[in-house]
């Protein structure tokens, strides 16, 4: 008799045109009516959080409702929302994880309801504006418990992703702008509690969700501008530029504008600068995939730490780890912004990408000067291929990505540095972009010398650079003297030739790299002999720049003593074999065995350097970018958004 039953049930069943749904799904769909659905059964949300979250369908199902059925619902989601957060606070296991995965759920679709909204709209939907300072402090304080208390790891891990999917679903971008101006706000003039706050943060997945959030806003910058270079590659186009030279340059890169953002710009300044720990997420490495329109898992090496800036998968919520391609490239923020950086400081011409050019070289600057960053960047078992982005030039091809060889990051910021240095001697010359080009390099050389880090780099690249700089200032010194002092630039650029000569044992790369420092030195001493008799002759005269062409002139006196030690006995050599032209190989003959008849004087203070202050060489820049920034903000917030007050209170509660 049981067997007919079955039979017939099995029967009944299998003759359905429908699968019968299971529970959860049905509580869902109470959920998705007007009514409430405690008011039918008193242990409604009792009993939901008693059953296996069905993460798929109730996405879905959010995803399938236009804005307005959302939001006649918003009352069972807000009570959706409010009993999650309650069940938090159990004892019972099972509903604490059935509760956090359901609030994933509810913020990657409802984030995904409204990508077109402001973050705030969507708090009202799962929140409520009227409750929202109360349920989100609740649900920070229980989260707090959770991962501090002696749960599992399995469940901080489930922890650590609803807060990324709070911080980059719901208000993650306007979170970080927000916090970018706040910290900005009157810090010149009195305390700022959020320069304090922001200083002393040291928990990890709250810094490496605002590095998260910077990251895919930079990286989108990134692909748009990638977009843009494949759309102009090739055709006509570059038929006439390569024809033509340089004419039609400054329309590629109008055609190839995208939109500067100074204002994420800003919030990673300010992480770097005022955060010693953000220093560390700089470096947290991923696979290098276009996180904006793929989910990433951590890495198995470090299983909480965020790595994209979308919200985790469903496929993330259940598994902690994924295997890795082991010949697929990684990449990190750092990366990112290197890359960014390249892009920005190809043109300075417009006044928003000059503030970002001079912005990410205060970023660098507060990078190159840190030691935890430092020996990062050194690293040499923490090889990266960076492909940074180069200006179009009619003596060089464009390098293919798959060429670009794999190296510690410290060659990929040197580049960008050798970059910058020989694409903008221009008639209207960025002083100070160049003064911070230089002191970055400096830096850098410090950090190497002191730890005797030999690192191997083309270091010839850069000699050759810094010296064709020198050559342009004295080519047009009447004209660049009447705006900059030219003076400052030249005594930094032979203080790094300075370096190289007094040091270079410590940390270049082999006995034969300093053998062609010698001879690029000696190469290009028409240079140095031009700019010490110009140093000269300003010295001699009074006026101005007396004083800081008087420093140039003794900063040259090892550069000339091995010019006119080395001159000679090349002269020499050369009358001697009858050889009209000496090869470089023979010129590195004389060199190496004339090196201990050389006289050098040793000169102090070369690897010192003053370190970055905002206040007060900084207060002007930042209290203009800030205020354009604010400008821009302001243009693009909608006026459906909160009120000013109402923002600030709802990201302190959040904060």
């Amino acid at each position: 008799m049981a067997q007919e039953k079955k039979a017939g049930l099995l029967k009944r069943t299998s003759s359905s045109k429908k699968p019968l749904k299971e529970k959860v799904v049905l509580m869902y769909d109470e959920i998705f009516t007007k009514a409430d659905p405690a008011k039918a059964n008193p242990r409604f949300w009792d009993e939901l959080f008693l059953m296996k979250v069905n993460l798929e369908y109730l996405e879905n199902k959010l995803e399938a409702l236009d804005g307005d059925e959302v939001m006649m619902i918003k009352e069972n989601m807000n009570s959706l929302f409010h009993h999650c957060v309650q069940a938090l606070e159990e004892d019972h296991q099972i509903k604490v994880v059935n509760a956090l995965q359901t609030l994933c759920a509810l913020f990657r679709g409802v984030h995904q309801k409204n990508k077109s909204a402001s973050g705030f709209d969507i708090i009202n939907m799962l929140v409520g504006f009227d409750k929202a300072e109360l349920r989100m402090k609740d649900l920070m304080e229980s989260l707090d418990s959770l991962l501090c208390g002696d749960g599992s790891e399995s469940l901080k891990s489930l922890c650590l992703k609803l807060l990324l999917c709070l911080v980059t679903s719901a208000a993650g971008y306007d979170t970080v702008v927000l916090l970018a101006l706040l910290v900005n706000y009157r810090k010149y003039e009195s305390v700022n509690p959020y320069i304090v706050k922001l200083s002393i943060v040291d928990d990890e997945p709250t810094l490496a969700g605002m590095g998260m959030v910077i990251q895919q806003a930079l990286m989108e910058y990134n692909r748009q501008y990638k977009e843009k270079e494949e759309d102009n590659h090739g055709g006509f186009f570059s038929t006439l530029t390569s024809m033509v030279g340089s004419m039609f340059i400054a329309d590629a890169d109008e055609k190839l504008s995208v939109q500067t953002n100074e204002a994420i710009l800003l919030a990673l300044y300010e992480a770097v600068h005022l955060n010693r720990n953000f220093i560390t997420v700089l470096a947290q490495s991923h696979p290098e995939i276009d996180i904006a329109t793929t989910p990433l898992t951590p890495t198995p090496t470090t299983p909480t730490t965020p790595l994209g800036t979308t919200p985790p998968s469903l496929d993330a919520m259940h598994n902690a780890e994924l295997p890795l391609d082991p010949n697929l490239q990684t990449s990190n923020l750092l990366i990112t912004f290197l890359k960014y950086s390249s892009i920005i400081m190809q043109d300075t011409k417009d006044e928003h990408r000059l503030n970002s050019a001079r912005l990410c070289l205060i970023i660098l600057t507060c990078i190159a000067e840190d030691q935890y960053a430092d020996a990062f960047l050194h690293d040499d078992n923490m090889n990266f291929r960076v492909n940074l982005h180069r200006m179009p030039m009619r003596h060089r091809k464009k390098a293919a990505e798959k060429n670009i060889p794999s190296r510690p990051l410290a060659c990929a910021v040197l580049d960008l540095m050798v970059e910058f240095i020989i694409t903008h001697m221009m008639k209207d010359f960025p002083m100070d972009l160049y003064m911070r080009c230089v002191q970055i390099i400096h830096k850098l050389i410090c950090y190497q010398k002191k730890c005797r880090i030999r690192l191997h780099y083309t270091w010839r690249e850069l000699w050759s650079a810094l010296i064709n700089l020198l050559k342009f200032l004295l080519s047009n010194e009447t004209g660049l003297l009447s705006k900059h002092n030219i003076f400052h630039l030249a005594l930094q650029v032979v203080h790094l030739f300075n370096m190289f000569i007094t040091y270079g044992d410590t940390f270049l790369p082999t006995p034969s790299s300093y053998d062609e420092l010698y001879y690029e030195i000696i190469r290009m001493h028409q240079v140095f002999d031009n700019l010490y008799c110009m140093v000269l002759r300003v010295s001699a005269n009074v006026g101005q720049w007396k004083e800081p062409a008087s420093k140039v002139t003794h900063a040259l006196v090892n550069v000339r003593a091995i010019i006119n030690h080395f001159n000679p006995k090349i002269e020499s050599y050369a009358a001697v074999n009858h050889i009209s032209q000496l090869s470089e190989d023979q010129v590195l003959e004389v060199v190496r065995s004339n090196y201990d008849t050389l006289t050098l004087k040793l000169q102090d203070g070369l690897d010192q350097f003053e370190r970055y202050s905002e206040q007060p060489k900084e207060t002007a820049f930042f209290k203009e970018l800030v205020r354009s920034i604010s400008l821009n903000v302001r243009k693009n917030v909608s006026p459906n958004t909160l009120s000013q007050d109402v923002l600030l209170k709802e990201f302190s509660s959040i904060s």
